[in-house]
């Protein structure tokens, strides 16, 4: 059970939580704010349960609390206020709150009403996060990442039809806009990370390069001091939040292994290595993934992929998969002119070369993805996996 507790009173958010962690299998977060930042709080974290308090002004808070409803209707609201009245609590429950207490509100009368809720949603099953999140990471500098990340994600929103977010997480060197637009952003994640407790579905919306209707870029930030500014927690509630809005979150991971980027891979449901077939590559490849293995990632997380690929290589596929024990999930083939063609122009080759084999290439990926819940076997994916 996730819960969240919001109130100015900071005595307050002291207390409830005393109250609330009685039961250690509850995930608790208290947050300094009113009744404004309920939106927020829900989009970022998805709690079961908030538990908020009134500012004294409930008529005016109610169009927030209802607008909270709205979009979130399966989470449980719990309004303390120190106004009892028939009409505050009719209201109230008008707006979308499951159980109004009283303000200051005594231990055993928030366990009776949270553990009743309890007892109730345990009965409806664990929500599930909609969106998958696939980070991008270079074996060794120059292998193509973010070029197949960008070029990747406008395949997904154009081809596929979904709902996609990209996110630059390469806070130092991070240029993934320049590959796909010709935009200046007007926000970038460090900016959004200063704001982190105000951002909502629709914030996260209007801080994006619009790259297509379905699909939006979050920069990196302009320079390193800016990019300090960014912290794994703010990640976390980005992703919490975006995961819930679009169908596919693509991040594109510089090479440095920091606490921002361990967080960003920790929460990703794929983690897509890129290298060549060259053996400075090949060793890099091996120090990641044995990175990898270090922080416990499953198997099946890990899908390396090969760019500039040719047939008949000095080094062969099961030469590559003998020495790093892992199997190749994808190539993507050499074709240099066009590649580079499509970086200058800040134009997807998908758009620019739609019959030029990396192009092919990049939409036997976004089939791949999508399609893997549906078949995870056949003749169709092994011949993907390899080709």
């Amino acid at each position: 059970m996730k819960i969240s507790i919001v109130s100015n009173n900071t005595r307050n958010l002291d207390e409830l939580r005393r109250f609330v962690e009685v039961d250690k299998t509850r995930d608790v977060q208290v947050i300094t704010g009113g009744v404004d930042v309920l939106g927020p709080v829900a989009d970022q974290h998805r709690p079961d349960m908030i538990i908020f308090e009134t500012n004294g002004d409930l008529q005016s808070e109610l169009g927030f609390i209802s607008k909270l409803n709205l979009r979130h209707p399966t989470i449980t609201l719990i309004l303390l206020s120190p106004d009892q009245s028939s009409d505050t609590l009719l209201n109230a429950m008008r707006a979308g709150v499951r159980e109004v207490l009283p303000s200051p509100v005594s231990r055993i009368a928030l366990q009776t009403s949270i553990s009743r809720i309890e007892e109730k949603l345990s009965h409806q099953g664990t929500r599930q996060l909609s969106g998958k999140v696939l980070s991008f990471i270079p074996c060794k500098g120059g292998s193509g990442s973010t070029f197949l990340a960008t070029n990747l994600a406008y395949i997904l929103a154009s081809q596929e039809n979904k709902n996609v977010l990209m996110i630059d997480l390469n806070l130092h060197f991070g240029d993934a806009a320049l590959f796909i637009s010709d935009q200046t952003p007007a926000v970038n994640l460090a900016e959004v990370s200063k704001q982190i407790m105000r951002m909502d579905a629709s914030f996260l919306a209007a801080s994006l390069i619009p790259i297509l209707p379905n699909f939006g870029l979050l920069a990196a930030p302009e320079d390193p001091v800016q990019a300090m500014e960014v912290k794994p927690d703010h990640v976390e509630s980005l992703l919490n939040l975006a995961r819930n809005q679009y169908d596919y979150v693509i991040l594109d991971i510089g090479r440095a292994l920091d606490p921002v980027s361990i967080k960003a891979l920790d929460m990703s449901d794929a983690i897509f290595p890129v290298m060549q077939l060259t053996l400075p590559f090949i060793r890099d490849a091996k120090r990641l993934l044995e990175v990898f293995r270090s922080l416990e990632y499953p198997h099946d997380k890990i899908k390396l992929l090969v760019n500039r690929y040719e047939k008949g290589g000095e080094i062969r596929l099961d030469d590559v998969e003998r020495t790093l024990n892992t199997k190749v999930f994808k190539t993507l083939p050499n074709s240099f002119k066009s590649v580079a063609a499509s970086v200058n122009q800040g134009i997807p080759i998908s758009k620019l070369a739609h019959s030029n084999p990396v192009t092919k290439g990049l939409q036997e990926l976004a089939h791949l993805l999508t399609s893997e819940g549906e078949a995870d076997s056949g003749w169709w994916t092994s011949l993907l996996k390899r080709k």
